[in-house]
């Protein structure tokens, strides 16, 4: 039976970090993850947005991580190799009953240390974004917010993870964990492994990993939402907009991504199928972008995708809006529930988490650990993808770091991403994951 200090469960980004983090101490880490891939789950469907922070309670955990998170992410990308934009946001609010919701948003944000928080008039924020419709009653302006790729930051940080030293096993599903004298031990269909601590970053499915030990004193009930890629040629606002309604769960958020796309994120909804979307919502979505940024050619979406969001209750059925971090027995830590601001937040969580386990252990410091990973810039003149420029040279170092699947490669290097959604090229990527011993999907 293998043993390790720590296992880690799940390797989105959240699981991705804390990995990474442990391995800042001389803590031996796995990181377990059920699908065959890594960041396939709620980091892969995702708004991409490093929110500012006024959003959050003042005194929460939740704040302070995000306005901290929000605060290193720059440095964080600059270690990782990943791009990353503080592009700023506005707020917009049309309807005159909305503006005071702009101001305690202002307030709070204040409170939380946000950093150039302005409310702005309407004539101020429709200069500042000539793509807006006309007739802005106000709206937040703040210039901290920024946008990152989240399943290549967390990806990165795998990446990172496993150079220094954290072990991974993908497509292995935990089926049980149990207590022992020694810590835990985990079983997986394939293996046992015994741990010390088990670090459950499982995402959507948290509350059921914890259940297998211990009943969850917090639980998750799921929801959807329903996303639009535009192609880059898309005329797209400088800043990420949110769209404040009066209703508060009309508006729509556009965001101009580091990959230089145009992304609009629509409303949360229940959800029926996960990642799935609806041809009425679709519709409602397009809708919207008409009549938020007029000038935006709606023919130019090339992709839709749908998203699954964790909602954490207590069994009374009250919602909570803090992270909460679950220690049910000594060495076992739980983060349930885990939702926006999650991105912004996944390194300082997951620093969180394994100082918590450094401590439990009294580890000392891996004087080895280095923090800084190398993005993939190979590149030749044999250009497969051509929508995105990019090369053979790219995908096969992809392959070589891991990637398996033609989504593989996609998400580390962006083939397949452009206007024809990879009808050109994938053909040819899945003939070289063939070559290199993998199958095609």
């Amino acid at each position: 039976m293998k043993q390790y200090d720590a296992i880690v469960i799940g390797a989105g980004i959240l699981g991705c970090m804390t990995a990474r983090s442990l391995r800042r101490w001389n803590i031996s880490t796995l990181l377990l993850e059920k699908e065959e891939d890594v960041c396939r789950g709620i980091t892969r469907a995702n708004s991409a947005i490093v929110y500012a922070g006024y959003d959050n309670k003042p005194g929460s955990l939740k704040a302070a991580l995000t306005v901290r998170g929000n605060a290193d992410m720059e440095a964080l990308c600059e270690e990782l190799e990943v791009p990353f934009s503080r592009c700023g946001s506005l707020l917009v609010a049309y309807e005159p009953e909305a503006v005071p919701k702009l101001e305690k948003k202002l307030s709070n944000g204040r409170k939380n240390g946000v950093p150039g928080l302005k409310l702005l008039s309407g004539p101020e924020a429709e200069a500042m974004e000539p793509m807006l419709k006309k007739g802005v009653a106000a709206a937040l302006y703040a210039p901290s917010t920024g946008t990152v790729n989240p399943w290549l930051l967390g990806i990165a940080a795998y990446e990172n993870a496993l150079q220094n030293g954290a072990e991974a096993i993908l497509g292995r599903e935990v089926l049980a964990i149990r207590p022992c004298p020694e810590g835990y031990q985990v079983e997986t269909r394939e293996e046992v492994y015994q741990t010390r601590m088990v670090f459950n970053c499982a995402g959507a499915f948290a509350d059921r990993v914890q259940g297998l030990a211990f009943a969850p004193e917090v639980k998750l009930k799921l929801d959807g939402a329903e996303y639009l890629v535009f192609d880059r040629l898309a005329k797209k606002p400088e800043r990420v907009i949110f769209y404040q309604t009066q209703s508060s769960g009309k508006g729509i958020t556009a965001i101009p991504c580091t990959e230089g796309n145009l992304l609009i994120a629509g409303v949360r909804k229940d959800m029926t199928i996960p990642y799935a979307t609806s041809p009425e919502g679709l519709v409602e979505m397009l809708d919207r972008v008409k009549e938020l940024l007029p000038e935006t050619d709606t023919g130019l979406v090339i992709r839709s995708f749908g998203a699954v969001r964790p909602n954490p209750y207590r069994d009374s059925g009250e919602s909570i809006p803090d992270y909460v971090i679950e220690n049910p027995a000594p060495g076992f830590y739980s983060l349930i529930g885990v939702k926006t601001p999650g991105l912004t937040c996944a390194e300082g969580l997951g620093m969180l988490l394994a100082q918590r386990g450094a401590e439990y252990l009294s580890a000392e410091e891996n004087p080895d650990f280095d923090p800084k990973r190398r993005g993939i810039s190979e590149k030749d003149n044999d250009i497969l993808c051509q929508c995105e420029q990019i090369s053979r040279a790219e995908i096969l170092e992809a392959i070589r770091r891991g990637a398996s699947t033609v989504e593989a490669v996609k998400r580390r290097v962006g083939s397949g991403m452009g206007r024809c959604q990879g009808s050109r090229c994938s053909g040819e990527i899945a003939r070289l994951l063939e070559e290199y011993g993998h199958g095609s999907l």
